[in-house]
């Protein structure tokens, strides 16, 4: 046999291996583990085994998209069906192979992306590395769960997980400039291959009929009105619907000596319960989604709202407490 002939073999026999690997191993992660794996994969698990076509809402980015919308909140106060799939650090690649997940088993009616996770300039050489490792994971998920073995040796998550959204009570003021979104002449330029991806993902929106709807959560650690004249500028462009929370930090009723809990990099969950509760209203004025709560199909949303509730209730509970005692909590 020539070195053509078993190059060729090795490639075939490679490719059916990967393949093979990497059905067992979604069937694995689907029907095994119920999704329920730990560490960055966890989004991307969880979105593939809910049920299908049960997902109103999509909500996309880094650390600011997932610790600042209460799943249960929004659910609670308006019966919407979101799931939180941002990730810690966040690229924007990841972003967009994501949505691809989720809209493999899910009609999302909108698509809300945090636009922290735009501004991620990581050069050229990574962002290329980026963008050949999610594709790969996303066509052959044996890469993606290639490490599934430490999901037996994790340690386990010490917060109950809502639906991407977890309760994070910790409280560390914000104490930097109240005006952090003091007006500037310039913007800050949002890296060209983010653009690029940027567009890919309206593309896919638009594929699907969702709307894209962009957010920036608030974060004096990270934002300011160069980044926010910059993302104005796209939306008003593109004719994509964008909000801005660092403008409306009053009208939200934020308060950074309670609702952050790293010194204004992300909310805490009083923080979040605050930003959700405006999201919600401002969803059901613009937006047509269905009330879900009578509905018998999302029983089991009704049953970790109120979960969610209990949980919040007890760590307030326990804040009342220790300001009485003067014990710290």
């Amino acid at each position: 046999m020539s070195k053509i002939k078993r190059g060729i073999l090795f490639i075939v026999i490679l490719a059916v291996f990967l393949v093979t690997s990497s059905v067992g191993m979604e069937y694995y992660v689907v029907h095994q583990l119920n999704g329920e794996v730990t560490g960055r994969n966890r989004p991307f698990a969880a979105l593939t085994v809910e049920p299908e076509d049960t997902l109103d809402l999509l909500v996309a980015g880094d650390s600011e998209s997932y610790n600042s919308v209460s799943t249960m909140r929004l659910w609670g106060d308006k019966g919407i069906a979101a799931y939180d799939c941002g990730q810690g650090a966040q690229r924007i690649p990841e972003t967009y192979y994501m949505l691809k997940q989720g809209f493999k088993g899910q009609s999302p009616k909108i698509v809300m992306l945090e636009t922290n996770t735009l501004f991620r300039d990581i050069g050229a050489v990574k962002s290329t590395q980026a963008i050949l490792e999610q594709m790969g994971q996303y066509y052959l998920p044996v890469f993606r769960y290639h490490n599934l073995w430490k999901t037996a040796v994790d340690e386990p998550e010490i917060h109950t997980n809502y639906k991407g959204f977890v309760i994070r009570d910790e409280v560390a003021p914000y104490e930097g400039k109240p005006d952090y979104m003091k007006k500037k002449k310039k913007c800050e330029t949002m890296p060209e291959y983010v653009k690029i991806y940027l567009e890919k993902i309206e593309e896919l929106c638009e594929k699907n009929n969702a709307q894209l709807l962009l957010v920036s959560m608030p974060s004096p650690k990270n934002w300011n009105h160069k980044r926010h004249a910059e993302m104005q500028q796209y939306a008003d462009e593109k004719g994509i619907a964008y909000l801005d929370l660092n403008e409306k930090v009053e009208e939200l009723g934020l308060n950074w000596t309670e609702d952050t809990q790293d010194k204004g990099d992300h909310l805490n969950v009083y923080g979040a319960e605050k930003v959700t509760s405006y999201l919600g209203n401002y969803l059901e004025e613009n937006y047509e989604l269905e009330d879900h709560r009578n509905d018998p199909a999302y029983e089991a949303w009704n049953q970790l709202a109120e979960q969610y509730e209990q949980n919040l209730a007890k760590i307030r509970g326990e804040i009342e407490v220790a300001k009485e005692t003067g014990v710290e909590k």
